[in-house]
């Protein structure tokens, strides 16, 4: 089956760059030159994977991802931008991108992010039973739904992002288990993620910010030096 890529870029000289070397490598490409326009055409669905500026008219493309993520959860989204510091890059993912990329950047490491984004849908997709249900999770008295992706501590509800949550069920599933930077990284981010490990160390602080420090049992453990485990306290 043909993967279908969403090209939303207002520079012309790049987006008929990445739409030729994307067709070469036998994709369906769309293109659009503004975040309104974007925005449109992500909702009209159908695509396998979006490219998105950060840096668009009308609207950019953090307010696109806003938007698409509140209707659309799983299509993945990679951030073009030229922006290399580090809030950047969290923030953009925070709002629900699965990846970035940073201008000037080579097409073979374009390439290779989409494929392991698609890869990674693919593997997310056969997880799913065919009833559409999926083993509710849970430690205490945190519950975690995959199929719905709703999550409380008791009867509280708690709202998290797509990457938080990634982390969390990641996490969760592997409970008693101390993992490390690389293999959160390798989980929730991908194999081919290009970045610093201390983006675990943020998402771990926002995660914790919402499931353990409102509540008197904290569920999340640090091992200094290794990583992160999914334990109940024994206070």
């Amino acid at each position: 089956m043909i993967a279908k890529v969403l090209i939303i870029e207002d520079e012309d000289n790049i987006a008929r760059l990445l739409e030729m070397e994307l067709r070469y490598e036998g994709y369906e490409v769309g293109r659009a030159a503004s975040g309104r326009e974007g925005l449109e055409m992500a909702l009209s669905g159908g695509w396998d994977i979006i490219l998105l500026d950060i840096m668009l008219p009308e609207l950019n493309g953090t307010e696109v991802l806003r938007r698409l993520r509140q209707t659309d959860e799983r299509t993945p989204v990679i951030l073009l931008t030229a922006r290399d510091a580090t809030p950047d890059k969290v923030s953009g993912l925070d709002q629900g991108a699965n990846d970035y990329i940073t201008k000037p950047f080579e097409i073979e490491e374009l390439l290779a992010r989409i494929r392991n984004c698609l890869r990674i849908r693919k593997l997310e997709d056969e997880q799913i039973k065919p009833n559409g249900s999926a083993p509710i999770l849970s430690m205490g008295d945190l519950t975690v739904n995959p199929q719905t992706r709703e999550v409380f501590r008791g009867k509280t509800p708690i709202d998290l992002t797509r990457t938080e949550f990634e982390l969390l069920h990641y996490l969760l599933e592997n409970r008693n288990l101390v993992l490390t930077r690389d293999q959160i990284i390798n989980h929730v981010w991908g194999y081919e993620f290009v970045g610093d490990t201390h983006v675990v160390d943020v998402y771990i602080r926002y995660l914790r910010k919402k499931i353990d420090y409102p509540f008197p049992n904290q569920l999340i453990q640090t091992y200094r030096g290794v990583g992160y485990s999914m334990k109940e306290s024994l206070k």
